[in-house]
């Protein structure tokens, strides 16, 4: 097993002219498959409770079992204080406000439509990391970029000129957008070298516990419908979501340069309409097929190995 595996390695050692040693299929794969998921799934749960307490319960479930098991296996004891306050505030970002926005914007348009909005991710992560991280932006890295920008406004184009979502449930993911690219930047250089179990827990559990009192503020928990539909998905979002995707997203971060990880979210379109017509119904326009031929260039361009700098 790999350090980066294992958790150990601090998510921001990986030096700006290091080869990118990319990331195995075992890690892109299910991570890909459950991320994109999540909102065709998170769908169906908002049809019997509001976005931000079924998102607080997710968060406070799923951050208890991670913790319960980096206690179990002894690693809570890496993290210091300066670690439980960074991992929280890191929490806040990439759970409480990604999610929280992603969730409340689909009540009001499609969960694929979020989906293609958040996978424009890496255009933001490369724009940023390059003089924050020191990462090298190389010209294929770029035309990568653009190819995937390409994609994902053939797609989104399609949607808004069919009229069916709303302008502001658009803004909402855009904010989500801005919230997820800070936190993985963030991360990438502030995480601490805990362990999976112990960054993820606490940043989960941080989330859930930040974004409980805004949902009873904001939220009517008599809304509440309890059904055999919420308990399975809401099951589902906490396994294989918020405790499998994450620690795979968080794997991936650490493995590799956050650019690179983040245009795995390149895919999250195509997918994320797949599962949005599995499982809900929602149609798939012929717009939407032809933006996933530059994305999958785009991917290719932009996690391809960089050689070291002398």
């Amino acid at each position: 097993m790999t350090r980066a595996m294992a958790g150990t390695v601090p998510a921001g050692e990986q030096a700006a002219g290091e080869r990118s040693t990319g990331a195995p299929l075992s890690l892109v794969v299910p991570f890909c498959l459950g991320w994109s998921s999540a909102f065709a799934v998170g769908k169906i749960a908002l049809a019997d409770a509001p976005p931000l307490l079924m998102l607080s319960v997710r968060f406070l479930l799923a951050g208890a079992v991670l913790l319960a098991a980096a206690a179990a296996l002894g690693h809570l004891r890496r993290l210091d204080g300066r670690g439980w306050l960074v991992l929280a505030a890191l929490g806040v970002v990439n759970t409480a406000l990604y999610l929280g926005l992603c969730f409340v914007a689909m009540e009001t348009v499609s969960s694929g439509l979020v989906a293609i909005i958040v996978s424009s991710a890496p255009v933001l992560t490369a724009a940023v990391a390059a003089p924050l991280l020191g990462e090298r932006l190389t010209a294929a890295k770029g035309a990568g970029l653009v190819l995937g920008v390409l994609g994902v406004g053939i797609i989104v184009r399609g949607r808004l000129n069919g009229g069916a979502d709303d302008p502001a449930g658009i803004l909402l993911a855009v904010g989500a957008l801005v919230a997820m690219v800070a936190g993985t930047l963030l991360y990438k250089r502030h995480a601490p070298p805990a362990g999976l179990a112990v960054n993820g827990g606490v940043q989960t559990l941080a989330g859930g516990v930040v974004l409980l009192p805004v949902a009873l503020a904001l939220e009517d928990a008599g809304a509440v419908t309890l059904t055999a539909s919420l308990g399975l998905s809401l099951a589902y979002l906490v396994v294989v979501v918020s405790i499998g995707a994450h620690l795979l997203w968080y794997a991936l971060i650490a493995r590799t340069t956050a650019t690179a990880a983040s245009a795995y979210h390149f895919l999250m379109p195509p997918l994320g309409l797949l599962f949005g017509w599995a499982l809900l119904g929602e149609p798939v326009h012929l717009p939407d097929l032809l933006g996933i031929v530059p994305v999958a260039i785009a991917i290719r361009l932009v996690t391809r190995p960089t050689p070291a700098q002398p």
